[in-house]
């Protein structure tokens, strides 16, 4: 080895370790401050704070930093101002610092050679965290107020971040106009498709934070699963809304509206949202296919590798075939919650929930505390008063144009209104994160790219330590319930292994679901010979359930009383009393000791 390679590989190291030691600082005052009853941070703020910490120091230990960085404009002013960014290079020990670019290298600007360097690529960073963050947040969904709410969801993730990227992206057109007027930017520097480009990006509320939050305060379940379960999904719209706004732009005619190019924009959207989501459902079917047919379960270790290599995957593939990973993985993480889990053995189940919480949380602190340091040390950064002041205006205006009529219109169907309460919060509660920041961090080529990224990183803080410190204080101004209880069953399974009784509820979507897809990928719902047509027998039987009694013999402990029920014992202590005369005792047995909500029913039928 080199003795250049062997500190490159020393450097590394160290960066490493400084990023462990960055996350157990976080930890533990976060633990303390909790000690203390002291809610006005939590670990994406905390993280965020000490990543920016850790970059200004660094930059005050660089002394000559002015002189160093005209050099490094000197060295690397072609990778700086027409490639992406890539490595974030940083000296600890020296004067140097540099923000190193991809893409085809200049003749007239070769790499530079520095033996003191820690080099970090983001991308890892995101390929390594971000799949377990969207996925852990898709697989703890309570899956029954989800599906209970679901059009609801789906209305804010989709509809409403459109709207949210319209209306963001013309409040910040307007404000880059009177940019132009002012003299502080030329004519030809922003333009509408920018704009909107800026208003998908901000588009994507983060899922960690609202979750972190969410579950601090144990706010009421019904806004939890609107809000949570919006954040999560608006993900993978606000993604594919980058990707065809990129598109566009690559395809137009310059930046005048081009009818082709958008029509091709909008195929390009609709088609890697709808690739991804089957990408990540085929991985679905294959992990539960697997777990199914096969005595995984047997070996609880080699059960839980393979449904977390093969959910790593679909993202992995996704990326590969030129699709959307978080979007796949999402999908991946809804489907195998509603399907997989059933085939699991109760320690998969157990470890796997535990294996992505803890990937989950530690993706949290790195990423965030990343955002902090790169605030405070990337080289490039464009403050555009204006834009930034349009760019705060903008995510309330936006925010509030999307929660408001759409809660209007889904009132006029649900049952269950949403209150103004709930809406106001929902206004309120719009923060940003990893996904913004993986957006805007691939594209810094130009003074518009970098300026949004700028923008982007100063919107996360504010989202995240103002508004999340203000949090508590405003849902007890809404009175909003906190403090309430979670659900007891966290996977909540299925209502035919919950209460081994048929699933009867209406809907085309449930009767899909409950007469095929599940008889197909795991053992519970009617066997497929009765559901499906004779002539499909060659099909059907094959893929018939005859092992239920596995799913049913070990009850997890995580599962609510009633789906623990063992009738053939509660049978024998029935039979044992005897007589009329011991019904009534039957009932207390039932109701009381094992604690049965359809107690008196089944005393009756033994």
């Amino acid at each position: 080895m080199s003795h250049t390679d062997k500190h490159n590989q020393d450097s590394t190291t160290l960066a490493v370790l400084v990023a462990v030691g960055l996350a157990l600082v976080t930890i533990l005052s976060v633990w303390k401050l909790k000690q203390f009853k002291y809610r006005l941070i939590n670990e994406t703020g905390g993280a965020m704070f000490y990543g920016l910490l850790v970059g200004l120091t660094l930059r005050c230990l660089s002394f000559d930093w002015g002189e160093h960085m005209d050099d490094m404009e000197t060295v690397c002013s072609c990778g700086a101002l027409n490639n992406t960014p890539r490595f974030l290079t940083v000296n600890i020990t020296s004067h140097f610092h540099c923000f190193r670019h991809v893409g085809r290298v200049s003749q007239r600007c070769p790499p530079v050679s520095t033996p003191h360097v820690e080099t970090f690529d983001p991308k890892v960073l995101f390929n390594l965290f971000l799949p377990p963050i969207i996925f852990h947040g898709a697989y703890t969904l309570n899956q029954r107020r989800f599906i209970e709410s679901l059009g609801s969801v789906v209305t804010f993730a989709f509809l409403g971040t459109i709207i949210s990227c319209l209306i963001m992206g013309a409040c910040v057109y307007g404000f880059t106009r009177l940019m132009v007027l002012l003299g502080q930017a030329a004519d030809g520097d922003f333009f509408l498709t920018d704009c909107l480009l800026f208003g998908a990006i901000m588009s994507a509320t983060d899922p960690v934070a609202v979750l972190g939050l969410l579950s601090e305060l144990r706010v009421d379940l019904d806004l939890h699963t609107l809000l949570f379960g919006e954040s999560v999904l608006n993900d993978a719209v606000a993604i594919v809304l980058t990707h065809a706004i990129t598109a566009y732009s690559q395809m137009g005619a310059g930046h005048a509206f081009d009818p082709p190019a958008f029509l091709l924009s909008v195929g390009y959207f609709l088609g890697v949202l709808v690739g991804s989501f089957l990408l990540g459902f085929i991985y679905t079917v294959i992990t539960a296919l697997l777990t199914k047919f096969t005595r995984l379960r047997e070996n609880p270790l080699l059960e839980t590798s393979i449904v977390v290599l093969l959910s790593w995957s679909s993202f992995l593939s996704a990326e590969a075939s030129g699709l959307s990973g978080i979007v796949a993985v999402l999908f991946c993480g809804l489907s195998q919650a509603r399907y997989t889990i059933h085939n699991l053995s109760c320690e998969s189940r157990t470890r796997i929930k535990q294996l992505f919480e803890v990937f989950n949380f530690l993706g949290e602190i790195f990423i965030f505390s990343y955002m902090g340091y790169v605030l405070s040390t990337f080289p490039h950064h464009v403050f555009k008063a204006l834009f930034i002041s349009g760019a705060f205006l903008s995510i309330f205006i936006s925010r509030a144009c999307n929660i408001y009529p759409l809660s209007f219109l889904l009132n006029l169907g649900r049952t269950a209104k949403i209150p103004c309460a709930f809406q106001h919060f929902m206004v309120f509660a719009g923060f940003r994160g990893a996904v913004a920041f993986s957006l805007a961090v691939k594209d810094t080529s130009t003074d518009v790219k970098r300026t949004i990224l700028t923008t982007t990183l100063l919107l996360v803080g504010f989202t995240v330590w103002v508004l999340g410190t203000a949090a508590d204080p405003t849902l007890r101004r809404l009175n909003i319930r906190v403090g309430v209880d979670a659900d007891e069953n966290q996977e909540d399974l299925s209502f035919e292994v919950a209460t081994g009784r048929p699933d009867t509820t209406q809907g085309l979507w449930h009767r899909l679901d409950y007469k095929y897809l599940k008889p197909v990928l795991t053992h519970c719902g009617p066997p497929l010979t009765d559901s499906l047509p004779q002539w499909c027998g060659v099909f059907a039987r094959p893929f018939s359930s005859t092992h239920v009694q596995e799913v049913e013999e070990q009850p997890c402990e995580a599962e609510p009383d009633d789906s623990t029920f063992d009738l053939e014992k509660t049978k024998t202590l029935l039979g044992s009393m005897g007589g009329d005369s011991g019904s009534a005792q039957q009932e207390d047995l039932l109701e009381g000791d094992l604690g049965l909500g359809t107690a008196p029913a089944l005393a009756r039928e033994a």
